[in-house]
């Protein structure tokens, strides 16, 4: 798959998950995670063609990686091994205001990766490069890369995505706000979530947020707005979706999947709104069992949840 040119090209880090199943008990559960990571597996899960851009240390959690990406179909050839560095770690625990994550991240083979890195020719040949603000914060080389991936892209016409993920302990938020911003400014797509759209804009209401996002630019901004659903807004109109329900879990992996459900159907059929349906649908299945990966639904299981939808009405 090497020379293949792909549906969606994901740049960031992929981590080992270790979530926390049984409080009580103090049993974790082993899978897999990281934002880009977890879009890709999302977006593949559609049926789209997947390839992944970073590094991954030489240990277990790095081979568990890669052999879940061969296992879902995504492209992992232009993934380096580092010899030394660490694949990063986190922790995901659940209380009463949701998932808290812990990570063990400094150093790791993916805030090695930098601009020297990057295979220009495939991003230039995708249809879709996405990143987020998690791959910029990781390190400065990282962040680089991200920049330099996504006007490579610009520039070849191929469309760019970009998901605002905060994590303010990994920068302060000043630092976070204007490299996101600056990344926001070279995004076709921006897939913000509400809480963390709030503090990196300083506004609240969802249209605000919208508009302020539009204003970079963008032709589509689909916000998520967690138990509320979802937004998507283009210049021209904006629809919100009513949240679907479900037996809720876990919600570690939610937002990955409205990214990558949303970026498979937009370039399944070019229509933002329809995307945003499918992706509400998608976002809302994938927290009916632990981990930010294994809930993650097939199309099958999102169409036939439409389809129940539709019946229900």
């Amino acid at each position: 798959m090497t020379d293949s040119r792909f549906d969606l090209l994901c740049l960031g880090e992929p981590l080992g998950e270790f979530n926390a199943t049984r409080a009580e008990s103090g049993a974790f559960l082993f899978g897999h995670g990281g934002d880009t990571s977890n879009c890709a597996v999302a977006a593949a899960r559609q049926g789209l063609s997947v390839g992944y851009l970073g590094a991954l240390g030489d240990d277990s959690a790095g081979r568990s990686i890669r052999a879940l990406w061969q296992r879902e179909g995504i492209d992992d050839s232009h993934v380096a091994t580092h010899p030394s560095a660490p694949t990063g770690l986190y922790f995901v625990d659940h209380g009463p205001s949701g998932h808290v994550f812990s990570y063990l991240r400094a150093g790791s083979a993916a805030s090695l990766y930098g601009p020297r890195d990057l295979p220009h020719g495939l991003i230039r040949s995708a249809r879709i490069v996405q990143a987020s603000g998690i791959s910029q914060a990781i390190s400065a080389s990282a962040c680089d890369a991200v920049f330099e991936a996504l006007e490579t892209a610009r520039g070849a016409g191929v469309l760019t995505a970009y998901d605002t993920n905060l994590r303010l302990k990994l920068w302060p938020l000043t630092r976070a706000r204007a490299i996101i911003h600056a990344a926001c400014a070279l995004a076709d797509i921006i897939l913000p979530g509400l809480d963390d759209a709030a503090k990196l804009t300083g506004l609240g209401d969802p249209d605000a947020i919208a508009d302020f996002y539009l204003g970079f630019g963008a032709r589509v901004v689909a916000l998520t707005l967690g138990s509320a659903g979802s937004l998507v807004a283009t210049p021209d109109r904006r629809e919100r979706f009513r949240p679907v329900k479900v037996d809720a879990i876990d919600a570690t992996g939610a937002g990955d999947c409205y990214d990558g459900a949303f970026l498979a159907e937009y370039l399944r059929g070019g229509d933002a709104f329809a995307a945003g349906a499918y992706a509400n649908v998608a976002a809302a299945l994938s927290t009916q069992g632990y981990g930010a990966v294994a809930p993650l639904p097939r199309r099958a299981d999102v169409e036939a949840r439409i389809a129940a939808e539709a019946r229900a009405r």
